[in-house]
């Protein structure tokens, strides 16, 4: 389901970690109609993040531990609701992935877990019959007698479009080395019986909504048709020389959020441009926010689909974060985003290659006003303008809050000091910037010295 297309869906983003210690990043859909969902996914991803923080706390050494929850709307109607979490950690220096699903009957108005789609514990049991069945028939090392009428194994059910109940497995819980999704679907003309009213909603949404789609088709046609594009430019790109003015470039990080729309008004306003790099689990359902920000003279950039920490993941997955973002973006603001802000700033001698391909410049920052680590607009503020020199960039986050309230006197003290807002390109003026080179500042580009930011 494209959210885009979801009346009254928003986005809640839970952060932690951007330069130091544990590294955190949750994004996770709120629908106006289902206050009761919103409540059950934001208690489900805090707890599993109390757990994650508790389990690494005081880790000062290796690579830093991650966090990550991307989410996708299995079926959305006028009658059921489903929201799918991929819950994402670093266990034992490996990463591991939990699958979970969550429904709303927007007729009963009630959330439920996957196994509600199910009639009864009979349901249940005779549904892991049919999926272990299906699974032992495969050679994929799958472990049958793990697969047992147990609730908690299956929290992630969600139909496919030909009305069959797909069952998503977390890593390990079915087979002991951690090979990738395990999912089976069991035919619908399997459940017949075996589904409760709220399943049978779901069941008839997703056969209606998915008849004669071919949805991984469409997404790759689009790939190719967004990334052809030409590169995204501020409207306002030339009418400063930054060889002769004092420039800073303000950069958020992790929107479009619900401040965004207030912090363009702030910086409307005071006729300053900045550079938003956008979350692709964000920017898919706030499309309207992102060609907002290209029609008044600010400039979008590709901060990645989830915000996974790049030097983790190999080069296909690298490019997936890359490609997945270009393509919402792409289709937003009708140019292909040239810039890429690397999650956590993290980034070692394989991100680069990887980016170039996509053409993609990295994009770090030499001043870090840690507006997450703290609710002081004021103490931002002095941060900022403290660190601030000719050729700044600076690293704020449009989620969060803090930054957006200390913006204001930002640019009233930077202004003060004879500064002018661009956008990140136009600190280089003629020389660009070229893919796959990594930016830290105006000075120009900079070899890879180490996987982390400044």
């Amino acid at each position: 389901m494209d959210p885009a297309d979801v009346p009254g869906l928003t986005m809640h983003t839970v952060t932690e970690g951007e330069t130091a210690g544990l590294h955190a990043h949750a994004v996770y859909p709120s629908v106006s109609d289902a206050p009761l969902l919103t409540e059950k996914l934001h208690r489900t991803i805090n707890e599993e993040l109390r757990s994650f923080n508790q389990a690494n706390k005081g880790q000062t050494v290796g690579p830093h531990p991650e966090f990550n929850v991307d989410w996708q709307l299995p079926t959305v109607s006028t009658q059921v609701l489903g929201v799918n979490l991929n819950i994402g950690r670093t266990v034992d220096s490996h990463w591991s992935e939990e699958r979970t699903t969550v429904w709303y009957d927007r007729v009963d108005k009630r959330v439920i877990d996957s196994v509600g789609l199910l009639k009864d514990k009979a349901a249940l049991g005779e549904f892991a019959r049919l999926a272990r069945e299906r699974l032992s028939r495969t050679n994929s090392g799958i472990t049958p007698e793990a697969i047992t009428a147990d609730a908690k194994l299956f929290d992630s059910l969600a139909f496919n479009r030909r009305g069959d109940l797909v069952a998503e497995f977390d890593d390990r819980q079915v087979r002991t080395a951690p090979l990738g999704r395990v999912a089976v679907a069991v035919p619908a003309a399997k459940l017949r019986g075996l589904l409760s009213p709220t399943g049978e909603r779901a069941q008839r949404s997703a056969v209606e909504l998915g008849a004669g789609i071919d949805h991984r088709a469409e997404r790759m046609a689009k790939y190719k048709e967004y990334a052809a594009l030409p590169p995204a430019q501020s409207a306002a790109y030339g009418s400063v020389d930054c060889t002769k003015v004092k420039c800073v470039a303000l950069t958020y990080d992790d929107g479009p959020g619900p401040g965004t729309g207030r912090l363009l008004d702030t910086l409307n306003a005071q006729r300053a441009r900045a550079t938003f790099f956008a979350v692709g689990t964000n920017s898919i359902a706030h499309t309207a926010l992102l060609r907002r920000i290209m029609r008044e003279g600010h400039l979008v950039g590709d901060h990645t689909w989830s915000h996974r920490d790049l030097t983790t993941l190999d080069d296909s997955r690298m490019g997936d974060q890359f490609g997945r973002a270009q393509c919402t973006l792409g289709r937003a603001i009708g140019r292909h985003p040239g810039l890429v802000r690397p999650p956590y700033g993290a980034v070692n001698d394989r991100v680069p290659p990887v980016a170039k391909q996509y053409r993609l410049a990295l994009v770090r920052w030499n001043v870090d006003a840690k507006d997450l680590e703290t609710r002081d607009p004021k103490a931002v503020a002095d941060r900022v303008v403290s660190q601030t020199r000719p050729g700044s960039i600076v690293l704020m986050h449009d989620v969060g809050g803090t930054a957006e309230k200390a913006t204001p006197e930002i640019l009233r003290r930077l202004r003060d000091k004879g500064y002018t807002f661009v956008t990140v390109p136009e600190l280089y003026g003629e020389a660009g910037m070229q893919p796959g080179q990594v930016y830290d500042s105006g000075a120009g580009p900079r070899s890879v010295v180490s996987a982390s930011g400044s």
